[in-house]
């Protein structure tokens, strides 16, 4: 076979065949269009891979953002827990604290000696082998810490009470003189009174003094009434409950109006000569459940 090839000169060149040549070029042709088709198929096949590898890692990320959110989300709700309770703690704290110095108060106990404003007094040497705590066992002593809190609040508001109830009691018992100044100038009982002068019942004890001077209370409790009395002149009446009710006669002016609650020791009145009286004097009568008693057992009462 005979090839005839143009060359830009236009001259003519031609080239002698042989089926063998022709074949040779022909698989030669062949394998360049498989090797061509095979580069192309490789080239498709890598870009379907890099594709999926892509949206499988896309896909990995996707769910490891959603676990460290899940995971910042229980972490920040976690940590509110834990400021919630020792916002809880702090208030318990707090209230340990005016209890305590309350309790301090009533007991009459040494300030220096048990002063809740002060820090805890506490030391020692730096120990060795020290760990952080982990979250658990953090979460362990602090509700440990919350009951022991929760027990010693309890524990402390029932002292008080009870010191309370002890200070209620002493303020509400009669002892004393009800006045500042004076001495007792007629006793409880029979004696001859000193306008009939015929012996008579006298229900309370008169305390003489100087006109002007103050009455005052021997118990804490409520007046239950402040103001003329025939008989008693301008009279005070308190009731110091369990029954007792204490009155107090004869005042030039009185310091105290009805309803008013009174302190032991409290000023009451000014000391005069009103009502069925001879001088300056505090007539003072204690009642004991609406019975009259005799009022020098709590004068000298301590």
């Amino acid at each position: 076979m005979k090839i005839i090839l143009l060359k830009d000169s236009g001259s003519v060149k031609t080239i002698q065949c042989t089926r063998r040549r022709l074949a040779a070029g022909l698989a030669f042709a062949l394998f360049a269009s498989l090797l061509a088709a095979f580069a192309l198929h490789s080239g498709l096949s890598s870009s379907s891979m890099d594709e999926a590898l892509v949206t499988e890692w896309q896909t990995v990320l996707a769910d490891q953002r959603s676990e460290l959110q899940a995971l910042q989300e229980k972490s920040a709700a976690e940590a509110q827990a834990v400021g919630r309770q020792l916002a809880g703690m702090q208030a318990r704290l707090l209230r340990m604290e005016a209890l305590g110095v309350r309790v301090t108060q009533v007991a009459e106990l040494d300030e220096g000696e048990f002063s809740f404003d002060e820090p805890v007094a506490v030391g020692g040497p730096v120990a060795t082998g020290e760990s952080p705590l982990d979250w658990s066992e953090l979460q362990s002593r602090l509700d440990t810490l919350a009951i022991s809190l929760k027990d010693r609040e309890t524990e402390l508001e029932v002292l008080h009470t009870l010191l309370r109830d002890q200070e209620y009691r002493q303020a509400t018992a009669l002892t004393g003189r009800p006045v500042t100044w004076g001495w007792i100038s007629s006793g409880f009982g029979k004696r001859v009174d000193p306008f009939s002068g015929t012996e008579a019942w006298h229900a309370g004890v008169d305390f003489a003094g100087r006109s002007g001077s103050e009455t005052v209370a021997v118990a804490s409790g409520v007046v239950t009434f402040a103001g003329k009395r025939s008989g008693y002149g301008k009279l005070v009446e308190i009731n110091h409950g369990d029954g007792y009710v204490t009155r107090y006669g004869h005042h030039e002016s009185l310091l105290v109006a009805t309803g008013e609650i009174v302190k032991k020791g409290q000023p009451i009145g000014v000391m005069g000569s009103t009502g069925r009286s001879t001088g300056p004097h505090v007539h003072f009568e204690v009642l004991k459940h609406g019975r009259h008693v005799d009022p020098a057992r709590y004068v000298v009462r301590r």
